[in-house]
Parts: C-alpha cells; sequence; structure tokens
C-alpha cells in the first residue's frame, strides 16, 4: 500500500512536471518574433526581368538578416545571371537574396536584380518568400507570399 501511495505521489509530479514544462520552454527559449513582407514591381522586356523589391518587418522584433526567394515558372536562361552582391542562383527557376537588417516596423533597403529567362516567353509567373527570417517565428506568413504574373509588355506589375 505504501508503494501505492509513493508511486501515486511520483506520477502527481512528473505530471506537474510535463504541464509546466511548455510554459517555461515558451519563456525561457521563445523564438523573437517578426512580421516580414515584401513589396515591388517587376519588368519583363525580351527574356529579360527587371525586380525591384523593398523587404519589411511590420516587428514586434528586430530581424539581424533574412532570406528572400524568388522563383519563376521558367527556366532562368544556362549561364552565369549578373546578380547583385548578396544574391545567389540556387536552381534552375530560382535566385535568394539577403535582405540585411531589418528593424522593427520600418522597410529594409531595397533589393534590385535582373534574370534572364530561357527562350523569350511572353509570360512569366514569379513567386517571392521569405526562406529564412532570420530565426524569428512570423505568425503571418500570408504576406510574405506573393505570385505575380508579369507580362512581356514592358510594363511594370505590382505586388
Amino acid at each position: 500500500m505504501c508503494w501505492m501511495r509513493g508511486l501515486a505521489v511520483w506520477a502527481a509530479v512528473l505530471a506537474a512536471g510535463a504541464a509546466a514544462a511548455p510554459a517555461r520552454a515558451g519563456t525561457a527559449g521563445e523564438a523573437t518574433e517578426a512580421d516580414l513582407s515584401y513589396h515591388g514591381s517587376a519588368v519583363m522586356r525580351g527574356g529579360r526581368v527587371d525586380i525591384g523589391l523593398t523587404p519589411s518587418n511590420h516587428g514586434p522584433a528586430d530581424v539581424s538578416d533574412s532570406t528572400v526567394r524568388l522563383r519563376w515558372s521558367v527556366p532562368l536562361a544556362a549561364g552565369a545571371q549578373r546578380l547583385p552582391a548578396g544574391c545567389a542562383r540556387t536552381g534552375r527557376q530560382e535566385v535568394v537574396c539577403r535582405t540585411g537588417a531589418l528593424a522593427a516596423d520600418g522597410p529594409g533597403e531595397r533589393i534590385a536584380l535582373r534574370v534572364w529567362l530561357r527562350g523569350r516567353p511572353t509570360e512569366v509567373t514569379m513567386a517571392v518568400d521569405t526562406l529564412w527570417g532570420g530565426g524569428a517565428v512570423d505568425r503571418n506568413r500570408s504576406n510574405d507570399r506573393q505570385q505575380v504574373l508579369v507580362l512581356d509588355t514592358g510594363d511594370a506589375y505590382f505586388f
């Protein structure tokens, strides 16, 4: 009977510890929270796409650095793309760029790049999203994931 009482006490201690563990993990090891977004434009002329985008952080915490990914519905042209510092081609249809530091409730530095597409498509869909958020938790992923249809008209398409 005594060992059953001891077992019941240990079970209660373990249950209390398990219930308290998430609360401790949520405060002591909590990641910072930020809300990243991207706004800009894309222009296509003869297989060349010029992109300008500005990353923003709606807070509440600063982000020391993050990475934005741009993907196209058609492959990029073969060979080297002349990309700005902080950007790299990571696949047949994908480029990633560092945003740099993003202060809470403020815009970051504008990112401007030009890519060449294989062939001369008359239209392309470009997807923009956060690949890495600097370790911050972004609970509102809807504003950092966008798609824009860009036609080969020379007109700017905004996102």
